[in-house]
């Protein structure tokens, strides 16, 4: 079975941030792991338990899950992510 996958609009932005070797190889990951299986990813403990991340490389996707399947929500570098997670929370 096939799993949805959606972006935040915001999230678009973050991809067109990268450098775009990075971006396509986040998404591919994305489109290929997420839509198999969405709970492939590691879940996040104390304030932003209940969400999950993703590693690609140097980058971590921060997503949740949906009925359907995954709603993305961030996309940024390791030493970055929990910050502007904290910030759009």
């Amino acid at each position: 079975m096939a799993f949805e996958i959606q972006y935040k609009k915001s999230v678009v932005k973050d991809l067109r941030n990268l450098d775009k070797v990075d971006a396509k190889r986040i998404v591919d990951k994305l489109e290929k792991e997420l839509k198999k299986d969405p709970d492939v990813g590691e879940q996040l403990k104390g304030k932003f338990a209940g969400l999950l991340r993703l590693r690609v490389g140097d980058y971590r996707v921060v997503y949740t899950r949906t009925k359907g399947g995954v709603l993305v929500l961030l996309i940024a570098h390791r030493k970055d992510v929990y910050k502007k997670l904290e910030r759009r929370g």
